[in-house]
This record gives structure tokens, sequence and C-alpha cells, in this order.
């Protein structure tokens, strides 16, 4: 290790002192992948130096590859450079568990009392408020994303692929890290920016810079990663088998939210409809408009915004409980569904992080990771817009023209109401530059007196 480099870098944080800062950011993590990456930059990049800017940007352009939520996977790379795979898996759960034990008690008010007027009234805000907090994120992954023209180009191009001919996400991510690869291949200057190469040189010691954990890979190593956490992902699968059979709500619950985890490219925003259009249509676990809610839910907690998807798990338990008490029912769906989801998302870090690290010079494969980030962007705009018709509007028809797939609003279904609770949540974010919390909060407000009075 460079002298220069281990003198001028700060100590190395204890594990004791590192699980303290991975709980704080577990509980701060409001505002969904955007505020929880920024939140990460400044206590981990600005504050402490434990990460250099360029190596936390390199990081997160790998977990925008991966499917999952980027920002908790980001957690777990970061915990496991700086203490291994315990420092990792303290990392990732401290970063689940907070808005996990908040989202079962509101997923547990909503099913007993969401028939009320008043709580519907409350979501009716809530759901405006969403719609700008998404338009927030476009703008907020674009910034950091799209700096030069190639990037813009593959993020129309993904946004076009989805909202006009409604591709599958995992395409349009492999299609444009395809597409990154190519052109820095080809073009090698066009796609590393004078600013890039300029942090990249600014970059101040960090703790990890100083002290680098042992990053060789193995087959031997590699098979036990993979037995490891794939023993763990089917587990639950084998127990309820033993317990009460196949043919049951909570193996189609494991299974669906299993493959939600493999395909889920850009988190919670990017495969919601997905998840909305097979919860209601396919499978009934839903009523419509209730997974706007269920999202709803998941911003006003912290942690990631695919805890969406815990709620899913226990609404369609709670509806079908086999015997059991609703409630608990419910608490043994969202945690399966919640199981499923995040044991992935470890075992993807964990296995493709130390060949990462090892490339993390080359400039062909930054280029891939880059163009994933701009079509993420295009991913993410494409929600913004699918929200903003189901916010605006009471009805929304699906057009089918050749290999066009347009959804298209029913104008006579135009909800002023809701028009009017978006423009606040606009005021709020942007404008007078109040956080999530508070513009969720007066929103919920605002729709409980409009359907009040």
């Amino acid at each position: 290790m460079n002298e220069a480099v281990t003198a001028f870098a700060p100590p190395h944080p204890s594990f004791v002192e590192a699980t303290k800062v991975w709980a704080k950011i577990g509980l701060l993590s409001f505002g969904g992948p955007a505020g929880q990456i920024a939140l990460m930059h400044k206590e981990l990049v600005e504050e402490r130096r434990w990460i250099s800017e360029s190596r936390f940007l390199h990081a997160l352009n790998f977990c925008m590859l991966l499917p999952g939520p980027e920002a908790q996977q980001l957690a777990t790379y970061i915990g496991w450079l700086l203490h291994g795979s315990r420092g990792g898996i303290v990392a990732g759960l401290l970063f689940i568990l907070p808005g996990f034990f908040v989202i079962l008690g509101m997923s547990s008010a909503y099913a007993l009392f969401h028939q009320t007027d008043w709580l519907s009234s409350l979501f009716f805000g809530l759901k405006a408020a969403v719609l700008a907090i998404v338009v927030e994120a476009v703008i907020r992954v674009g910034r950091r994303a799209l700096k030069t023209q190639f990037a813009l180009v593959v993020a129309a191009l993904a946004f076009a692929a989805l909202f006009l001919f409604d591709l599958p996400f995992p395409l349009v991510v492999l299609a444009a890290g395809i597409a990154g690869y190519v052109a820095s291949r080809m073009q090698p200057a066009a796609h590393r920016t004078a600013a890039a190469a300029k942090q990249i040189m600014a970059d101040k010691p960090s703790v990890i810079d100083a002290n680098m954990p042992d990053i060789a890979s193995s087959w031997a190593r590699t098979g036990r990663i993979l037995g490891l956490w794939l023993a763990l992902w089917i587990a639950p699968f084998v127990l309820i088998a033993g317990a009460i059979g196949f043919g049951n709500v909570y193996l189609a619950i494991g299974l669906f939210f299993s493959k939600m985890a493999v395909v889920t490219f850009g988190g919670a925003y990017a495969v919601l409809a997905y998840v909305a259009q097979q919860a209601v249509e396919t499978y009934h676990w839903l009523k419509p408009g209730e997974m706007l809610d269920g999202l709803a839910l998941a911003e006003t907690t912290p942690g990631p915004l695919v805890l969406v998807l815990s709620f899913v798990g226990f609404m369609a338990a709670f509806r079908a409980p086999l015997g059991l008490d609703p409630l608990a029912a419910g608490m043994l769906g969202a945690t399966l569904a919640t199981w499923v989801t995040f044991v992935p998302c470890f075992l993807w870090i964990f296995l493709g992080a130390p060949y990462v690290e090892t490339l993390r010079n080359n400039r062909a494969l930054s280029g891939a990771l880059s163009a994933i980030s701009a079509a993420v962007t295009g991913v993410i705009l494409n929600l913004a817009v699918w929200f903003g018709l189901h916010v605006l509007f009471a009805e929304v028809a699906r057009v089918e023209a050749g290999p066009l797939s347009l959804p298209f609003p029913v104008w006579q279904s135009f909800q002023w109401g809701a028009c009017l609770l978006t423009l606040l949540a606009v005021v709020l974010l942007f404008g007078l530059k109040r956080g999530i919390v508070t513009t969720l909060s007066i929103c919920a407000v605002a729709g409980w007196l409009i359907g009040k009075f």
C-alpha cells in the first residue's frame, strides 16, 4: 500500500463504530434511493472519508447493474470493504430492518382500517406527494448519470423501449450495458469525461484505500458463497412445503418475489407496474389502487422502497390466512416476501464485489456500468409518467397499435383534487426545499381535508 495514502487516511473504524454508523443510516434513510445514496455519500465520503469518491461511484454503478435496491446493496458493498462479510451483512441488515418493522406496523393498520373514509383521504394525499417525489428522483438520478450525450441517448432509448413498446426491464438494462461496453472500447476518450478524470485525481485518501481487504477470488470461494446464500434463499420453501404442503399462498408469495428479486433492475420504481399488474389481475392479492397505497407507505418509512413488496406479501397472506390469525398470517407473508427479496441482494454483492474491485480500472467495464446508470434514469422517468397518469386520472386504458403499447388516460376521469395536491407537493419539495417526511405529512393532511370538506 502506498505509504502516503496510509499516512493521510483517517483511522480505520472499529466494527462497533461502523455498526453505529450503519444503524444511523438505516434509521435516517428516507427519500428513496436518491436520498439514501446522498445520505451515505455525506456520511461515508465527505464526513468520515471511509471510502473515496471514485470508489463510491464505481461501487454504485455496479449496484445499479444488479437486480434489487441499489442503495441497500451499496451499503452492503461498503460494509464488506470495511470489515469483510460480517461488515457487509450488518450494513445490509441495518439498512433494511428499521423500515421493515415500520412497514409491518403500517401494513397492519392499513389492513384493519383502510376502508374508513379518513384513511382513504390520507392516502389520496400521499399518492399525490409520491408523484412529486418520483419526479424529484428522476431529476437527481439524471444529474448524476446523464453527463454525456451518449448517456442522454441511452436514457431516451430506455424510456422509449419501456413506455412505447413495453419491453422487459432486464432486456433494456442488458442492452444498455452492452452498448456502453462497445462504445467505450470504440471511443474510450468520449466516455471518460474531464470531470471524472479530475475527480479521480482529487480523491482524498480514504480508510478503504489505506486498508484494502484481500479481494483475491477463487472457484472455491465462489462455490462457498453460492452454497450458503442459495441455501438461505430456498430454506423457507422447504419449511413451508414440509409444514403445510404445496399449492398455498405462502409458496406463491415466495416464488413470485424470488422471481422479482432476479428481475428488479432499478429497484422498486422499475418493477412497480409489473408487480401491481400481477398482484391485482393474476393473483388477486390486491385491489386496484392499493399498490400506490403500498408505495406511499414505503415512502414514509426508512429503508429501501422495495419494502413495498413486504406490504404486498402482508396483504396477500392477510386475505388468505389458511387457518392462522389474519394479522399473524400477514406478518408471516411480509417476512417471507422480505426474506426472498433481500437474501439474493447479499448473494449478488458477496459473489461479484471481489471481481468488480479487481476490474475497477477497466475502462470498458466502467463504460458499461455508466450506460446502465443512464438507462435506469429512463426507467424511473417511465415510472414517473405511469404514476402521473394513475394519480391524476381515475381511469387509464392501454392502446395497442402494432408493436406499440401505450397507456392512455380517460380524460373525463381527471381528478382536480389530485392535481392540486401534486402542485402542493411540488412547491414543498422544489420551492420550499422541505424534506420527504414533511411533504408526505402535509399532503396527507391536505388529502384528509379535501375528503372531509
